[in-house]
Order: structure tokens, then C-alpha cells, then sequence
């Protein structure tokens, strides 16, 4: 199953859930690949660590092979990396990303993502996509190659405003690009449970019939420390309400998807 994380807001937690779901997937023996589209590289620090930092093939050089005419391109696991985590593997991001957008898109490389995962099919039970906080050549890209795709909710009415224009989004490259793409579910995340506007905006996308996915995160600094010790929760504290938390969503998603609703605010 391939997963893209996506959001057109930034500060949602996309890195942290893709992280730790491919965290989840992979210390349940899952063969799991994380691919960091984000030029920030938040996922590719969670991961490694400083280790991020070393040099090695990104997800920029294969896209960047995609732009040059070759005899043969190298194949996408030339690009993959381990991570200190059993089973579980990274194609890195590079801040180069940014600077190849423009080229990438302009001479239309938007399925050559999908073709190298397509490629690499047997080789990996889950595949999660990080993205950037923008609806570009990148997230495009994922959301063309991937079968699911999540969308982080952080309980404010601003992302509540914005969620009904990124469903569209998603419901156009379904259309347009890939008929096999679903929203597997809005995850709440930065949840306060005993606060009254959080509680009452999750109640009323429910009620509206989006695919809200359950539990909610919620919200801990515990998190800021899983980041700064580049340890995933399950990994940092297994027993932490979070931790169970993501377990339960990562089982959640093993069932069936409700189809989202195409809604307009109003």
C-alpha cells in the first residue's frame, strides 16, 4: 500500500505522521520505504539524525537524472537509504528540490515517481510519501503514485476553511491522473480532548461525513522530544498515550476507506 501525507498547510504534522506510521509499519516487520519530497528534510532529520546531514544519493539526484538524456537511469533503490530502524528505509530529501521545480515541471516529469515506485513494487509492503505544504510539482507527483492519501487536520478553523479546497485537489488528480487514489482519512492531529473548539470541529466534519480517522492524536510535548532524539514514538516511549495513539490509527487504516464527500463551505 503507498501512502502520500499531505497538506497545502504547513505546521499540520505531515512529518511526524508519515514518520511514525512508517515506524509503526516497519517494526511490524512491514518492508517499509519513507520518500522525503519536502526540501526542508524534517523527515530525513527524524529519521537519521545527524546522519541526515552525510553525503549520500536524495530523492534531487533522481529526479534530477530525469532531466538529463541517459543511456540507462539509475534505478530508484540506487537512491534509497537504511535507516537505524529495522525494515524500515529513506530516499532523503535535498534542498536542491526547490531548485529543479521549475525545470521538472515545465517538461511534465509528473509520472516518473510513480513509474520508479511501480518498479520497486515487490520489493515493499508500505510506502509513505512526505510532501510539501503546497500543491506543486512534488505533491502532484505523490498523490499520481500513491493509493492513499492522508491529510493532517490541527483543529483551528482556518484548516477547517482550507480542507474542502484540498479534498477537491485530491478528487482532480483522481480524476484526471489516477484512478486509483482515496482519501484514507482526515487524521486529527494536536488534539486537546477537553477543549471546546477542537472537540467541536472534529464533531461537526464527522457529522458532515468526511473520513475522519479515529483515535485523534493529541497534543504532548513528547513529541518535540521524539524529534529532537530523532526516535519515533514507539521507539522513544512504546507506552506513551501518543504511542498508542498511533498505533491505533495505523490498524485503523487497515480497514476499509470511506469514500470523502466533495464539499464546498456554505
Amino acid at each position: 500500500m503507498r501512502y502520500v501525507v499531505f497538506n497545502q498547510k504547513g505546521g499540520v504534522g505531515k512529518s511526524t505522521i508519515a514518520c511514525n506510521l512508517a515506524a509503526i509499519s516497519a517494526a511490524q516487520g512491514l518492508r517499509t520505504l519513507l520518500i522525503d519530497l519536502d526540501g526542508q528534510g524534517n523527515s530525513s532529520r527524524y529519521l537519521l539524525g545527524d546522519g541526515a546531514d552525510d553525503k549520500h544519493a536524495t530523492v534531487a539526484d533522481f529526479f534530477d537524472q530525469k532531466l538529463k538524456f541517459t543511456l540507462r537511469d539509475r534505478s530508484m533503490a540506487e537512491f534509497i537509504r537504511s535507516t537505524p530502524f529495522d525494515n524500515l528505509s529513506l530516499m532523503p530529501s535535498s534542498p536542491a528540490l526547490d531548485e529543479m521545480h521549475g525545470k521538472l515541471e515545465s517538461r511534465y516529469k509528473i509520472y516518473k515517481l510513480r513509474e520508479a515506485i511501480l518498479a520497486l513494487d515487490e520489493s515493499y509492503d508500505r510506502v509513505y510519501i512526505d510532501t510539501p505544504p503546497a500543491l506543486n510539482f512534488y505533491t502532484r507527483s505523490a498523490l499520481i503514485a500513491a493509493q492513499g492519501c492522508l491529510i493532517p487536520f490541527d483543529c483551528d478553523d482556518f484548516s477547517r476553511r482550507a480542507l474542502y479546497a484540498l479534498l477537491e485537489s485530491v478528487q482532480e488528480i483522481q480524476a484526471d491522473h489516477n484512478a486509483e487514489l482515496v482519501v484514507s482519512g482526515i487524521v486529527v492531529n494536536q488534539f486537546q480532548a477537553r477543549a471546546s473548539l477542537p472537540v467541536q470541529l472534529v464533531q461537526e466534519l464527522i457529522a458532515e461525513g468526511l473520513p475522519v480517522l479515529q483515535p485523534p492524536l493529541s497534543a504532548t510535548v513528547k513529541v518535540k522530544e521524539s524529534h529532537q532524539r530523532s526516535l519515533p514514538m514507539i521507539h522513544l516511549d512504546p507506552r506513551h498515550k501518543l504511542s498508542l495513539e498511533y498505533l491505533a490509527l495505523h490498524a485503523a487504516l487497515a480497514r476499509p476507506a470511506k469514500a470523502a464527500k466533495s464539499l464546498k463551505r456554505g
